[in-house]
């Protein structure tokens, strides 16, 4: 990557959405700066995975951010308490908002991104989001992109001034995977090159390691490998 590449924040979980969004920020000729956060999250074995992908990709830098969310629980993947679903086929997977939603968690990590992002002189953030194969997660809408976009314009000294200057916005919220089904993010990672053996979409692991294969990123997932005729290359408890 060039000096004269643009800088980008790209939020990188160690699932497969996340490494397919920062192969896309690359081949569009940004230079990657990843942020990853330690959330008190069951699935805290994607971490592992977020570094290895990092350093595959050869990022600008990779920081990983302690952020307590499980403090306050609320959550299937933050409070111990609280059961992960399970399903046997992904027919089984409602349409309500599920126990798995974290409340506020991408509002928390893309305000510190954009903070990151003002230091860097960033202008682009990348959050690996998608509003189709997922189960109505509210922080994953096109709206909820949209208002944040907005904010942040708002709320940030190159946003400010771009607006003083009658110029576009300055800070865009790059979702690239918002619109496409799980086959297609998975198309699109493996042209790019993506080593989805190394990553985790899990949120209920087996020693933090093996998938579960019967929570709903597990289904999901799986799903999407097979509508390419394709076996799912992470490894799955038996």
């Amino acid at each position: 990557m060039s000096d004269q590449s643009p800088r980008a924040v790209v939020l990188l979980s160690g699932g497969l959405d996340s490494a397919t969004c920062l192969a896309i920020a690359q081949r569009d000729g940004f230079e990657v700066y990843a942020l990853s956060f330690r959330y008190g999250q069951r699935h805290a074995g994607e971490l592992l995975r977020a570094s290895r992908i990092a350093a595959q990709a050869g990022v600008a830098r990779h920081l990983v951010v302690d952020m307590p969310l499980a403090a306050w629980g609320g959550s299937a993947l933050t409070d111990q308490e609280l059961t992960v679903p399970k399903h046997d086929t992904v027919e089984g997977i409602g349409s309500e908002i599920p126990i798995t939603y974290v409340p506020a968690r991408n509002t928390v990590f893309l305000a510190i991104a954009l903070g990151w992002a003002e230091v860097l002189q960033a202008h682009d953030l990348f959050i690996g989001v998608n509003s189709l194969d997922y189960s109505g997660y509210p922080d994953c809408r096109p709206e909820y992109i949209a208002a944040f976009e907005r904010m942040a314009n708002l709320a940030t000294k190159a946003g400010v001034e771009a607006a003083h200057r009658g110029g576009p916005p300055a800070i865009r919220l790059r979702t690239p995977l918002i619109d496409l089904t799980k086959a297609e993010i998975i198309r699109c990672g493996l042209a790019l090159g993506v080593d989805y053996a190394q990553t985790l979409s899990c949120y209920d692991p087996v020693d933090e390691d093996l998938a579960c294969g019967r929570c709903d990123a597990c289904l999901l997932r799986r799903k999407g490998f097979a509508q390419n005729q394709l076996s799912d290359p992470a490894p799955y408890a038996p």
